[in-house]
């Protein structure tokens, strides 16, 4: 059976997943919606969908699932709408920048008993998955420290980190996500800092492009979050894991292991450029799962409450860079 899907959103990230549906024989690209006529019926044509509406799409028997890639503030009104009409949801992040609004997509989804999925894909990267299968089976034994590396190759345009809803429910939301998956332990403290070093315009803007985040878990447990919007040497995508019996750790991927060595000294290829290339892989992993999910075969899905907690993790984080403080997550 093919499971027919909606996409919402025409963009960078609608386009990977339109290619990615294209690769399945049991999925099927039955529309295609955007605010941009042309971007809709480009890739609808090469896609073989439809260009098409919200309500033409929901109501389409032959659709099953609708994946949600358009501007966030889009998904939790189309969240809500494909819950009422019972198909499941992809949504990639944020579930919303508001914490309200993300709860009532999750109180309606849960009245509707459909399945919401949301894209935080590095959960689904190849090195990120063995790294946590390490962990959970004791190879580090007790979790200790949690220490995560992203920094971005450059910044984005000042006109985006202005609706964006700042670095921590933009950026580093993967990030705390990545931490409440390896910590294995709800944080119950969160400890915010951060600074405008790289785009004057960027502060201006209201937000920062540098921060670090410390977070802690009633156990003691600790993670350290290192973000940057701009960085030399290309994508900085790294965590280690230290625990009691040793520590597991996932470096840059680069584009080959190709390394020369001459008597200036060693030299290797930088790494993969942005995030299109390096979670290339997890965005056809994290639909696999999904597909998976709608067959009702077991699957590792990132869920709508993974989407809420890593919300409320960024929203104290913003708290704790307002007030110079810790908040506590406890209340």
């Amino acid at each position: 059976m093919k499971h027919g899907f909606a996409l919402f959103g025409a963009g960078r990230i609608g386009q990977i997943h339109a290619r990615n549906l294209a690769a399945h024989d049991d999925a099927q690209l039955r529309h295609v919606i955007d605010v941009s006529a042309d971007a809709a019926r480009r890739l609808a044509a090469s896609s073989g969908a439809q260009v098409s509406d919200a309500r033409a799409a929901l109501a389409d028997p032959g659709v099953q699932a609708i994946l949600i890639a358009s501007s966030t503030d889009t998904h939790a009104e189309l969240i809500q709408a494909g819950g009422r009409a019972g198909k499941a949801v992809f949504c990639e992040k944020p579930l919303d920048l508001d914490l309200a609004r993300a709860e009532a997509s999750l109180a309606v989804v849960a009245q509707a008993g459909t399945l919401l999925a949301l894209g935080f894909n590095r959960r689904y990267d190849p090195a990120f998955r063995r790294l946590q299968r390490e962990i959970a089976a004791g190879r580090v034994g007790n979790v200790e420290v949690v220490s995560i590396t992203s920094r971005d190759p450059s910044p984005p345009p000042p006109a985006y980190v202005a609706r964006s809803g700042g670095l921590f429910r933009d950026m580093m939301i993967h990030d705390l996500d990545m931490a409440r998956w390896l910590l294995a332990e709800e944080p119950v403290s969160i400890f915010a800092r951060g600074s405008a070093l790289i785009d004057p315009a960027i502060g201006a803007a209201g937000d920062i492009d540098t921060a670090v985040v410390v977070l802690e878990t009633a156990s003691g447990r600790l993670c350290q979050i290192t973000n940057s919007r701009r960085c030399t040497f290309g994508y900085d995508q790294r965590i280690e894991v230290f625990g009691s019996a040793g520590l597991a750790r996932a470096d840059n991927v680069p584009a080959t292991t190709v390394e020369t060595a001459d008597a200036a000294g060693f030299t290797r290829e930088p790494a993969l450029p942005f995030f299109l290339e390096r979670y290339a892989a997890a965005y056809r992993d994290e639909l696999d799962e999904f597909l998976k999910a709608l067959r009702g075969a077991p699957a590792e899905l990132a869920t709508g409450i993974d989407g809420r907690q890593a919300l409320r993790l960024a929203d104290a984080a913003q708290r704790s860079l307002d007030t110079r403080a810790p908040v506590s997550l406890q209340t």
